[in-house]
Formats: structure tokens, sequence, C-alpha cells
């Protein structure tokens, strides 16, 4: 009768360490969770109360002058949605195809497995190695000079990581018996893939366009020596341009005015919050099924 009363006391003492120790573990995780929230508000918070109150009708209407330190940002933003748009336009058929391809077709041989490394590789290659090798190629090799295409082009190669792994997950989610179905009615694989696969998950193809956009609209290295700078509204696709990060990034390194790389910063975060935000609802209404 002792012996079962020790046992059951030392059992019982260690649930209660095990007990304890989960309550500090899941506290230190609060407490790491509290710190980053607050850095990230504080930063926010910061940047939107200094930027949003200059944001006007005249700096969004008007086009930058004397350097942009008056003026507006017209023509950086239309410089901003030339090449972002660009480069999701480019991206999204590659992307969606080789998500295709890499699920539904491939036999995931040695060759596949290759391809999916470099893959993973190339989505974790800082940005400036892309704006190096956008330089290189784009603008001297292949004569592009700085303008939106080279800029896209790089782009293009940031965000199509994102874009393939999203989509190749989304596809995943479909169940087999779908494909089944379809095939064994007589349909051929590429009319189920196309009329039976692929509008099921559109909802998660969509949030990789999505998120690879906010990717490319926030991006300032990749651009910084491939579109040039010109803060002149591009009239085609070899024009010189500015993108909004990379306004910023001019504004703040030569100091040109507090109140208008404020401005930017602001409106900057505002648009990728938005497009985060668009992203996470539709991966959400997908998973939902709503």
């Amino acid at each position: 009768m002792e012996l079962e009363t020790q046992k059951f006391g030392t059992k019982r003492s260690e649930s209660i360490r095990k007990q304890t120790k989960s309550k500090a573990f899941f506290g230190m995780i609060w407490v790491v969770a509290g710190i980053t929230l607050a850095v990230l508000f504080l930063i926010l918070g910061f940047v939107l109360v200094k930027g949003v109150p200059h944001i006007t009708w005249t700096f969004l209407s008007q086009e930058p002058e004397m350097l942009g330190a008056e003026g507006g940002i017209f023509s950086v933003i239309v410089g901003t949605v030339a090449v972002t748009a660009m480069a999701v336009v480019i991206a999204t058929p590659i992307g969606v195809a080789g998500a295709v391809y890499f699920n539904e077709y491939s036999k995931g041989g040695r060759v596949i497995k290759v391809i999916r490394f470099f893959t993973e590789v190339l989505a974790g290659i800082p940005s400036i190695i892309f704006g190096l090798f956008g330089f290189a190629f784009f603008v001297v090799y292949m004569n592009m000079g700085w303008s939106v295409l080279a800029g896209a082009l790089t782009l293009t190669l940031m965000i199509l990581p994102t874009i393939i792994r999203t989509t190749e997950e989304s596809l995943k989610t479909v169940p087999m018996s779908y494909r089944e179905g379809s095939l064994s009615l007589g349909a051929t694989k590429w009319y189920t893939i196309k009329k039976v696969v692929l509008p099921c998950c559109w909802g998660g193809i969509l949030t990789g366009v999505i998120l690879g956009l906010g990717r490319a609209i926030g991006e300032t290295a990749a651009l910084m020596f491939t579109i040039g700078g010109s803060l002149n509204i591009p009239t085609s696709v070899f024009s010189s341009t500015r993108t909004m990060a990379l306004h910023l990034y001019m504004l703040a390194s030569e100091g040109i005015s507090d109140e208008k790389t404020y401005a930017t910063a602001a409106l900057l975060i505002i648009i990728v919050l938005l497009i985060n935000t668009s992203a996470t609802r539709i991966g959400r209404k997908m998973t939902n099924g709503k």
C-alpha cells in the first residue's frame, strides 16, 4: 500500500513538473510574440503617423519635381504599376504551367528533383543577386538597357518560385477522385486539368499571384540596376522608370525631403497590407470552401 502511494506521488510530481514546464514554454512564446507584435506596430505606427497626413491628392496626381523634393509621385506610381503588372503577367502562366507539370505530369524522377531543388534555391537568393544578374543579362547582354522590360523580367525570376509552390500545393488539395471520374468519362488528361482540376484551385493560384505581386511591388535592390530610376512617365517597355520602393530609397538615402519620404513609405505600406490581406482572405475562403 505504501509502495503504491509512493508511485502515485511520484507520477503526480512528474505530471506537475511537466505542466509547469509546458506553461513556462508557452509563456515564453507569448512574450516573444508580444514583443514581435509590439515592434511591428511601433514601426508601422511611426511610419503611418508621419506619412499619412502628407498623402494628398496633389501628392498622388502631380509628377515629381526637383528630384522628388517637390510635387507628387504620379509618374512613380505609373512606373510601379507598369513594372509589377508586366512581371505578374509574364510569371503567372509560366508558374502555373510549371506547377501543373510538376504535380500532374512528372513522375518524380531525378531531373524533377533537381528542378525542384533549384526552384527552392531560387526562392532564397537575395534580391541584390537578382539585380546583378538582371543588369548583366537583360540590360547589357540582351541590350534592353535600363527599362521597364528589364526590371519586369528580373522580378519575374523572383516571384516564379512563389507562384509555382503555391499553385502546386493548391493542386494537391484537389481529390484524386475528380481526376479519375473525368478520365473515366473519356476526357483527356489536359481537358481534365483545364476543366476540372484548375477551376477547383483557382483561389490558391490567385493567392500565389497576389503574394508574388506583394513581393514585387516592395522590391528595391532587384530594380536598382535594371530600370534606371528615371522620374518620367514610361512611354514604352524600353523606357527607364522608377518604382515607389526605389523612389523611397532614393529620397531616404539622399535626404531630399522627409515629408515625401514618409508619405511614399506610408503609401507603400498601405498597398502591401491591402495586397497581403486580400491574399489571406482568398486563401481562407478557399480552405473553408466558401
